[in-house]
Order: structure tokens, then sequence, then C-alpha cells
């Protein structure tokens, strides 16, 4: 029973970590059709914020939740001034122009604080789960992931900055002719995306792609439907065998599933979901 509670624990962890490594892709490549090479780079620039932070003495929170994301959130801007704005509508230049962009990140953060592993103690400590012992830090993740997806459904359906969202998505054009600005919508959502969790990511991007995809086109229920199935594939495979074949058995899953389903999960499941 100790072990069920607790593997049931890890996979809650595992969905978790997908949802915030892969909803602002998500959101980025549904709306603006961007595909984002340098998204783990900007995770990883995240992690080195709120490491950097708690070094000079910021409290722990405060790097993470503040520090963090308005650091990223700045970077973000530049590069939606610089690079991306002027690719719009054009998928394949700015798969390009990101590649460079995260490996000009790469360097320079390898050049600033060299090649060698950097971090922090994740905070809150354990709590005892019968002989196993698990991380709150971990449960916390969960609670923020459920909480994140909530907030984006709430503001995509109820303000109206969702509002001119959803119609930029669906029809820019359209959009456009209405008086609405397509380049503004998308510069907002960039950087405000940019900025969804404090923690390093380059390692991340080829999942949150992966999940991205096989999602669909559904932002949230997308996101959460494949996080879901590769969070589960992911935990119970490493458990059960090795990390290695736990991430192995991810891409399986989404081979297979995009066999089954090549518009992904909500191309044939929870059609006209958000």
């Amino acid at each position: 029973m100790d072990l069920a509670a607790v593997l049931a624990l890890e996979i809650l962890n595992g969905i978790a970590s997908l949802v915030l490594i892969s909803v602002g892709l998500a959101i980025v490549f549904g709306m603006m059709r961007v595909i984002n090479l340098a998204h783990g780079e900007f995770l990883m620039l995240g992690g080195y914020a709120a490491i950097v932070a708690t070094n000079h003495g910021v409290n722990i929170w405060i790097a993470m939740l503040v520090v963090s994301p308005i650091v990223v959130g700045i970077i973000g801007v530049i590069a939606e001034r610089l690079i991306i704005r002027v690719l719009y509508g054009r998928m394949i230049d700015t798969l390009l122009a990101t590649w460079g962009l995260s490996l000009f990140l790469i360097g320079l953060v390898t050049t600033i604080f060299g090649n060698t592993v950097a971090g922090i103690g994740a905070p809150l400590g354990g709590i005892a789960v019968g002989r196993y012992s698990i991380s709150l830090y971990r449960l916390l993740l969960v609670g923020i992931a459920a909480a994140m997806l909530l907030a984006i459904y709430a503001v995509l359906r109820t303000t109206r900055l969702g509002l001119l969202a959803r119609g930029t998505m669906e029809n820019p054009n359209m959009a456009a002719a209405l008086g609405v600005s397509p380049p503004r919508v998308y510069a907002a959502t960039f950087r405000v995306i940019s900025g969804v969790l404090p923690t390093v990511g380059a390692a991340y991007v080829a999942k949150a792609f992966i999940t991205v995809i096989s999602g669909g086109t559904a932002i949230i229920a997308g996101t959460a439907s494949a996080a879901a199935l590769f969070g589960t594939v992911n935990q119970l495979l490493t458990y059960l065998t090795t990390p290695v074949i736990g991430e192995a058995g991810l891409l399986a899953a989404a081979v297979l599933l995009l066999r089954v389903l090549p518009h992904g999960i909500t191309g044939k499941l929870f059609r006209g979901s958000l």
C-alpha cells in the first residue's frame, strides 16, 4: 500500500512536470505556429536566474516565483522583438532562427557559468509515506500544474485578453480586420509564457514537443491528456526498469499514439475543447 501511494504520487509528479514544460509551448505553437527550439533554454535561464538570486541572499521562493519569471520574461520580450516578430507565418524560418538562439544561449551561459552542474536544494523537505519518503516540493508542483491549467482556462474563457487570443489563434486575418493587432497579441503571449517555470529545462524540450504534438490542437485538453498518458508511462517504466527505459517508453508511446491518432488526442477526442 505504501509503495502504491508513493508510485501514484510519482506518476502525478511526472504528469505535472510535463504539463509545466509543455503548456507554454502549446500556446506559442498553437497561436503563432512558431516552432521555438529555444523553449528549453528559456527554462534553463529561469533556473540560472533562481540560482544566482538565491546565492546572493534572495529568498528561494522570491527567486523562483518572482525573479526568475521576470528575468526570463524580459529575455522573451527581447527575443520576440528582435527575432520572432519578423518571422511570424514562416514556420521553417522560426525553427532555424530559434535553433540559432538556442545555441547562442547555451554558449553564453556556458561562458559565464562554466560547464559544471549548478543547483539549489529543493525547499520544504519531505514527508514519510510508510517506509518511504517523498518530497513536498514535488507535491507542490502537482498543485501548481493544476492551478496553472485552471488559470489559463479561466483567462482564455472569461477575459478580453483570452477572447482576443482565441480569435487571433482561430483567424488572425479576421482579427486584424476587426481592429485587433495580431503582432501585439503574439508579443504579449510570448513574453508571458516564456517564464512559466523556474527550472533547468534544456533536456526537456524534446518531451515538451512530443507532448504538444501528441495532444493535438486543443491547448488545455490536449496538453493535459498527453501529459497524463506520457507521464504515467514514463514513471511506471522507470519504476519497473530504469529511467532510460522510461524515456524510451515515452517516445514509443508517442509514436504509437500518432500512428493511431495522426492529428493528436484532441483531433479525435475532446473535439471543441479549449
